[in-house]
């Protein structure tokens, strides 16, 4: 069994590495390939498992933090974290464009993929995220100042004995998104309560 502890990015492993990455001493820098995206059939009726993924292995229960730095410009520009067990199952977060605007965006794919976007207040091109998976929850938070997190996401996530998290970017219409993420933890899960925002 494999237990969640302070593991660095730098243990990471690379699912569709871009072309254009540097890594430093807690910090990863990337510029997204040309059309990469993580999507599974629903609406736009097709599959795409393209987009990259820099994925820690993680115990049965986490609690992952991240800084997200980025300069979005066009349409499904996206940057955050991913949760990943396999190609069928995953949720990936973050700021994503859409409709002409920066949009605090989350996609949970259980077979199939769903989307929920919110109008975020915060600064999109730096913010943090953090995500607990426990007990077949998943529970998804963002700050703009690393010291008040409202809930984005509470949703089941299967269960399993270890997942990959770790930072997440696509551009579906483009390549060139360039972000920094930086500030990584993964520990036990925290086990705050749901409205403790702290």
């Amino acid at each position: 069994m494999v237990e969640s502890g302070n593991i660095q990015l730098s243990q990471g492993t690379w699912f569709n590495k871009p072309k254009v990455v540097s890594q430093e001493e807690g910090k990863v820098s990337l510029e997204t390939d040309e059309k990469t995206d993580f999507w599974r059939e629903t609406f736009y009726g097709f599959t795409r498992d393209s987009g990259h993924f820099l994925g820690v292995r993680a115990g049965k229960a986490f609690t992952a933090q991240l800084r997200i730095q980025g300069n979005y410009q066009s349409l499904y520009d996206q940057a955050g974290i991913m949760v990943r067990i396999d190609n069928d199952h995953w949720i990936k977060a973050g700021i994503e464009i859409s409709d002409g605007r920066a949009m605090l965006s989350s996609v949970l794919t259980n077979g199939k993929s769903d989307w929920t976007t919110a109008v975020y207040d915060g600064n999109a091109s730096d913010f943090w995220l953090r995500v607990t998976v426990e007990k077949g929850f998943l529970r998804l938070q963002v700050s703009s100042d690393k010291k008040t997190w409202p809930l984005v996401r509470l949703a089941p996530f299967p269960i399993s004995d270890h997942y990959l998290v770790g930072p997440m970017a696509c551009t579906p219409e483009r390549g060139g998104l360039k972000v920094t993420f930086s500030e990584w933890s993964l520990t036990a899960p925290l086990e705050k309560a749901l409205h403790d925002l702290s």
